[in-house]
């Protein structure tokens, strides 16, 4: 099986989304800021059908995102804002008819729903029976390449207090939210067993690449 990673960005004060989270304001009060540099570049224009942009460090590391992905996993909270059972109208996601995603997406939920097939090869199936099952299913469906956590917080923080995780790359901008969710809580002491494997920074972010000891 191929590696189990991530990517986040991060402000300097360690959050991944702002406060105030809502369909309006999914990544919530501040938090699109966290994302400028990568909105910048060329690569992340071009996934999702805009021309022009921004090349070199920062547009590399945007580049790599989805190099050998094969499946994706995400919370359900990634997915959208629906609790409880889905219901006859049910969300299809964020990012309208044709996901960037372009793989199997694995969305973990307390709830059953049928696969949801996507344009553009993303289809997404809803796993209400734990992280070890979504990652099995995620890594059979990736055939030998890597599987890919799209988000959130949460989920991210599941697999690595699991030591599930890989490989992570944190990208920390220079941003104070002040608020918000942070990505390494709920670990009981933090993400242990983890080394810098790499870092590079541009004035926009710096990109840290951890990857998991023993591994």
């Amino acid at each position: 099986m191929g590696k189990l990673r991530f990517t986040m960005t991060m402000s300097l004060d360690g959050y991944v989304a702002g406060p105030g989270q809502s369909v309006e304001n999914p990544l919530g009060q501040g938090g699109l800021a966290l994302h400028e540099w990568a909105f910048a570049t060329k690569s992340f224009r071009a996934v999702h059908g805009l021309e022009g942009g921004e090349s070199g460090l920062d547009d590399d590391r945007v580049a790599a995102w989805n190099s050998n992905i094969g499946a994706t996993i995400m919370g359900r909270n990634m997915f959208g804002p629906v609790r409880g059972p889905w219901g006859d109208n049910a969300w299809v996601g964020w990012w309208g008819d044709d996901p960037p995603f372009h793989t199997p997406v694995f969305v973990l939920s307390h709830h059953e729903r049928e696969p949801l097939a996507m344009q553009g090869g993303t289809t997404f199936y809803f796993v209400a029976d734990g992280i070890e099952t979504a990652l099995e299913r995620a890594a059979e469906a990736a055939n030998g390449r890597d599987v890919a956590i799209g988000g959130g917080a949460s989920t991210a923080q599941q697999y690595l207090l699991a030591r599930l995780v890989d490989e992570m790359e944190i990208h920390v901008v220079p941003l104070l939210l002040g608020a918000g969710t942070r990505l390494f809580e709920n670990l009981e002491g933090g993400p242990a067993g983890y080394e810098c494997a790499g870092l590079v920074s541009s004035p926009a972010a710096a990109h840290y690449t951890y990857v998991r000891q023993n591994a």
